[in-house]
């Protein structure tokens, strides 16, 4: 079966996202660093050109290709959260040292990648028994940054205020 790694571009900043994203996540390491062979345009001979890592056991790859491409929120990670607890901590960590606080359980790190912090809970709540819950669940979630598990099942059961 094919491996797939998802490969991040950089801008000269590879490793450093690399040593952010295993200092936040378990299970995760710096596997290779590897140096340009020789001058290229995003790169002179020597410097770091690609980083291999994983975040809790998923390969990636970091390149560094220099300034011509950027990322945006057409692409990103969801983490699926054991709970509110872990979601708050991975939202605070993921945003420390310049991320931005986005809505509906989005966010951006420091480098501009996009994260969907996601309570596992929440589904409870946009896909219940109750469509009119539902509705209500989704019409608060979309007044929210960082997604907040009671204030959704409060809004859910109809017992928001």
């Amino acid at each position: 079966m094919p491996r797939i790694t998802p490969c991040l571009w950089f801008d000269g900043r590879a490793e450093e996202a690399a040593a952010f994203y295993i200092s936040r996540f378990p299970d995760s390491a710096i596997t290779a660093v590897v140096p340009a062979p020789g001058d290229n345009p995003s790169a002179k001979a020597g410097e770091v050109l690609l980083v291999s890592f994983t975040i809790s056991g998923q390969p990636f790859t970091a390149l560094n290709g220099g300034p011509r491409s950027r990322f945006s929120e057409a692409v990103s990670f969801e983490i699926d959260c054991a709970d509110q607890a872990e979601a708050d901590r991975y939202w605070d960590a993921l945003v420390e040292g310049g991320g931005e606080h986005s809505m509906c359980g989005w966010l951006k790190d420091r480098f501009g990648v996009s994260w969907q912090v996601v309570p596992r809970q929440i589904g409870d709540y946009l896909s219940g028994p109750d469509p009119a819950g539902c509705a209500r669940a989704m019409a608060a979630m979309l007044q929210m940054g960082r997604l907040d598990v009671e204030t959704l099942r409060r809004a859910y059961e109809g017992t928001d205020g």
